[in-house]
């Protein structure tokens, strides 16, 4: 059959008559075509083989595009063919030569090239263990010898290996029978303990490796069972679910009741929780649409919704062929969105106003609600809920100094109206607590300090104020604002000046006390002259009988 791309355009006439020959040839009653080299070619033969393509057709009707080329033929097979590993191209030289390897003295390659170990002095200079110079040969390999994994490999090497391995092995079990000969105990157990001591074992042998063992067939069964809810077939590749743990209750067991949730037994699903009556952290079984709307699920489901909008849109976004395009322009998109939105928000501000409202406190802070539910009982205790706790001070509280048993102004003196420690009725700050001896103490003294107080004292003289007086007076600024007491430190009280200072002040006060104007509060000492230290104590002590502010005053926290 003669090709048709080495004849021209036939007209109407050349075609039939080429179709006529055609089937002749077939038929049998035409010789067939020859082609280049004479020989027929079988006119049975397809057009699409028998017809040369353009870039092979040679006007003649041919095969040899068919054919393979004859030089292909001729080359020989290079798949057994590589480089000879080792081979030498004669005996080692005795000396060093000039442009050979400086390490080990061969003429094939450099020092940079020198797989040798590196030597401390090399052949150059030591003349010593030259080697042998290598063969350099040119293995030309073709396309298939090129991509052969397994082209030089040595099957020797491997045997070799397996021979070694094999070696060691009979030795270990060698050694395991000695000592299993070497033990006294007659016992099985202790026998099948020592022989499966090597991790090496082989499960051939018929004296300690036996497949009948209770440890190897738990091993057997161990190594073959499937993970828990999940079942893979090694021959298919196919991973087939098992829906539900045997020990586990059922879905449709959790509520018999037949208006609960619906329960699908093709699919083995329940969307909806079964008991709607329990929290769907408490519940058992909350429904699988609780673990559809959990964790990270709704992120995919809006990274889908996504991905259909923009597609929808017309644009090239597709979860499943980019996963990561869509994730970056997903970003991209709230990123600007909430931008956007806050623009739209500032220029309705800027146009309407209010801004103002916008910065208020939470409703939460500002009426002082919390969603901590707390329950109390009628004695006051915490039924169900926390409590909240109590607000501490940054000041230490409850440190006891000085072998104290209670805090600094936990007890008040009221004749002398200063703060103390209730332990010891002690008025010195950071003072070594007395105990009952102190209490005893400062009861005595206040009862000579009334007696005292009551006496009429001798009048003096009262003298003007002086520098000393005007500097002691601006002194007690100071001592009013620090621990220090009246009567206590550098300061001394003159006894005249006292009780020159307290009649003084009776007079006064009961001079006060015959104005019967309400809301009148007796005046402190007054006039022109500086306040002394005898006056000031004498208004205190008057103060002190008359009206003290924290006489009934308790401290409920200690």
């Amino acid at each position: 059959m003669a090709s048709s791309s080495a004849v021209g355009k036939l007209s109407r006439e050349e075609f039939r008559r080429q179709k006529d020959l055609d089937a002749a040839r077939k038929a049998g009653t035409a010789p067939a075509a020859l082609d280049e080299e004479g020989k027929p070619i079988n006119p049975h033969i397809p057009q699409y083989i028998s017809q040369a393509p353009w870039y092979l057709d040679t006007g003649a009707p041919s095969l040899s595009h068919q054919r393979r080329p004859e030089e292909e033929e001729n080359r020989p097979r290079d798949l057994d063919t590589w480089y000879d590993r080792g081979a030498t191209a004669g005996p080692a030289a005795t000396k060093y030569r000039k442009g050979a390897c400086e390490n080990c003295g061969a003429m094939t390659h450099k020092k940079k090239d020198c797989l040798e170990r590196p030597r401390k002095k090399g052949a150059r200079f030591t003349n010593k263990n030259i080697q042998a110079d290598e063969v350099i040969q040119n293995v030309e390999l073709g396309y298939a010898a090129k991509r052969d994994r397994w082209n030089g490999y040595d099957p020797a090497e491997h045997k070799r290996i397996y021979s070694e391995y094999a070696a060691v092995e009979a030795a270990r079990q060698k050694l395991r029978e000695e000592e299993i000969d070497n033990q006294t105990t007659t016992d099985l157990a202790v026998v099948r303990k020592m022989a499966k001591a090597g991790k090496t074992e082989k499960k051939d042998d018929a004296d300690f490796g036996s497949s009948d063992e209770e440890d190897a067939d738990e091993d057997k069964y161990a190594d073959a069972a499937d993970a828990v809810g999940q079942k893979l077939d090694a021959k298919t590749r196919i991973t087939v679910r098992n829906l539900r743990i045997r020990e586990d209750t059922a879905k449709y067991l959790m509520n018999l009741d037949p208006s609960s949730a619906y329960y699908d037994p093709k699919t083995r699903s329940m969307r909806d929780a079964p008991d709607k009556n329990t929290a769907p952290e408490d519940a058992k079984f909350a429904g699988e649409n609780f673990f559809r709307y959990s964790g990270e699920a709704p992120a995919v489901q809006q990274l889908q919704l996504f991905a259909w909008q923009a597609a929808a849109r017309g644009n090239d976004v597709h979860l499943n062929a980019n996963p990561t395009q869509g994730e970056l322009l997903h970003q991209e998109f709230k990123e600007k969105r909430q931008e956007l939105k806050e623009t739209s928000k500032g220029s309705i501000l800027a146009k309407y106003g209010g801004e103002e409202y916008l910065q208020a406190a939470p409703k939460e802070l500002r009426q002082g609600q919390t969603e901590d539910y707390v329950e109390y009982s009628r004695t006051g205790q915490v039924i169900k809920g926390r409590e909240r706790a109590k607000a501490r001070s940054k000041y230490p509280e409850d440190a006891f100094v000085n072998n104290h048993t209670s805090v600094w102004g936990s007890w008040y003196d009221p004749t002398s109206g200063i703060w103390g420690y209730s332990c010891c009725h002690s008025t010195v700050h950071l003072s070594y607590c007395s105990g009952d001896a102190g209490i005893a103490a400062v009861q005595a003294s206040s009862a000579q300090n009334l007696l005292a107080s009551t006496s009429e004292p001798v009048p003096s003289a009262p003298r003007t104020s002086t520098k000393a007086d005007s500097a002691l007076g601006n002194g007690n600024v100071e001592q009013n604002y620090s621990k220090k007491r009246i009567g206590e430190g550098e300061v001394k009280l003159d006894k005249e000046r006292l009780a020159h200072a307290l009649k003084e002040e009776k007079k006064r006060t009961r001079g006060d006390e015959e104005d019967d104007r309400p809301g009148k509060k007796p005046k402190g000492p007054s006039g022109s002259h500086d306040v002394t230290e005898e006056e000031l104590e004498a208004y205190r002590m008057r103060r002190r009988f008359t009206e003290d502010p924290m006489a009934n005053y308790v401290d409920k926290d200690d």
